[in-house]
C-alpha cells in the first residue's frame, strides 16, 4: 500500500504490470518511458535472467506534484512471467496499489493467460491483497499479430467483471498510454477514498494524469 511521509510531504505509490512471459509487460514500460516528460521520470532499470527476459523492472520515479507541493512518486514494476520465478512475482506484487494485467492476444497463449491470471489471484491472496477493491486494468496486447482472439470474444469474456479492458500493440505504442491513464485514474480514486488525497494533501486526479499530459 502507498507509503506516506506527511512531514516530508510525499508518498510512494506502487503499480505492478503482471502477466505471462513475453506478453509485453516490459515493452509497455519502455513505451511509457518514452511518453513521459523527461523531467517527470527516472531511469529504466532492467535485471535479466537466462530463462525470462525480465526478472525485475523498475521505472522510477514518476513524479506527480500537487499545487500545495505534495509529491507522489509512482513506481512501476513488471513481474517475471515464468513459473520458476514465482517467489519474485509475490515479492514484487506485495503492497501494490494497482495492477495492470497484460495478456497475450495470440490464440496459442489463451491457456498461458488463464494460468497467469489465476496465479495473480493466488499470489494476491498470499501477500494479503484483496483483488476486489484493488485497481486492476486488463490489457490484451499484440493485436497486430495473426491468429489472435477476436475483440468481441475477449470483450464478452471480461464484460461481467466490470474491469477496464484495453486492446493494445505495445511494440508500436498503441494502447500503452490509454492503459496507463486508466490505471492511474483508478489508483488515484482508490487512494483518495482511503487517504483523502484531495482533502488532506490538495492532490487531485489531474495531478496523476499530468504525468502523461492529461492534466494540469
Amino acid at each position: 500500500m502507498a507509503q506516506f511521509d506527511e512531514n516530508g510531504k510525499k508518498m510512494v505509490v506502487k503499480i505492478v504490470y503482471y502477466g505471462p512471459a513475453l506478453s509485453g509487460k516490459t515493452t509497455n514500460l519502455m513505451r511509457l518511458h518514452d511518453a513521459v516528460n523527461p523531467s517527470r521520470r527516472g531511469d529504466l532499470l532492467t535485471l535479466e535472467t537466462k530463462g525470462d527476459r525480465t526478472l525485475f523492472f523498475d521505472l522510477l520515479p514518476l513524479a506527480a506534484r500537487s499545487k500545495s507541493n505534495f509529491l507522489a512518486k509512482i513506481k512501476l514494476y513488471t513481474v517475471p512471467g515464468q513459473v520458476a520465478h514465482d517467489a519474485t512475482r509475490k515479492a514484487v506484487l506485495s503492497r501494490a496499489d494497482g495492477v495492470v494485467f497484460v495478456a497475450d492476444s495470440q490464440l496459442t497463449q489463451s491457456m498461458s493467460n488463464f494460468e497467469s491470471f489465476d496465479n495473480l489471484e493466488n499470489n494476491a491472496q498470499r501477500v494479503g491483497l484483496d483483488l476486489d477493491p484493488l485497481p486492476l486494468v486488463i490489457q490484451y496486447n499484440k493485436r497486430d499479430l495473426q491468429d489472435i482472439e477476436p475483440e468481441d470474444e475477449v470483450s464478452a469474456r471480461w464484460s461481467p467483471t466490470g474491469l477496464p479492458l484495453v486492446f493494445a500493440t505495445a511494440l508500436k505504442g498503441r494502447g500503452v498510454v490509454e492503459t496507463f491513464q486508466r490505471i492511474l485514474s483508478a489508483t488515484y480514486q482508490s487512494l483518495d477514498r482511503m487517504h483523502g488525497l484531495e482533502e488532506n494533501f490538495d492532490m487531485v486526479e489531474d495531478d496523476f494524469l499530468s504525468l502523461i499530459g492529461g492534466g494540469r
